[in-house]
């Protein structure tokens, strides 16, 4: 009587192939994040249209419930002008509560930088651009939130 040939596959060879399939699939979604191109905001409707002092004061009252309701969506904040930065090769636009310091910043497309350089500290605008979140600062005793791909709104 012959005795069955049994069949075993390497453990090795099964973990190297699923490993290179992980490997793939992992490229696959950096690359798709990493190229992603995003429309231009001045296209896209806002999901919210908030006055400065009012979205400030959300963030320094429950931080954790503003960044959730915001963090990564399109808003439009209307307020007075504290600060213009620039920075590298673009342009920032503040607004800053007085009374505790704290701020939201908008950093501009690069397609909308001449419109932003007639804008001048104390200036009554509406910015829209997507909300990347606010962080508390405990040596700066300031919320900073921050704005990218921001436009002028009308």
């Amino acid at each position: 009587m012959t005795k069955p040939v049994k069949k075993t596959k390497s453990w090795r060879k099964t973990a190297l192939v699923g490993g290179l399939a992980l490997v793939v699939v992992f490229a696959g979604i950096y690359w798709y994040y990493a190229t992603e191109k995003y429309g231009d905001t001045k296209n896209v409707k806002p999901d919210y249209t908030v006055k400065a002092d009012e979205f400030i004061r959300e963030f320094l009252d429950n931080d954790s419930a503003a960044n959730k309701k915001y963090t990564d969506k399109i808003v439009t904040v209307t307020g007075t002008v504290s600060e213009i930065e620039a920075a590298d090769t673009t342009l920032n636009i503040k607004f800053i509560d007085s009374t505790t310091g704290s701020y939201a910043i908008f950093a501009f497309q690069q397609q909308h930088l001449a419109e932003t350089k007639s804008v001048k500290p104390g200036d009554q605008v509406s910015v829209k651009g997507s909300c990347s979140g606010g962080i508390y600062s405990e040596i700066l005793e300031a919320t900073a939130i921050s704005f990218k791909r921001s436009t002028l709104s009308n």
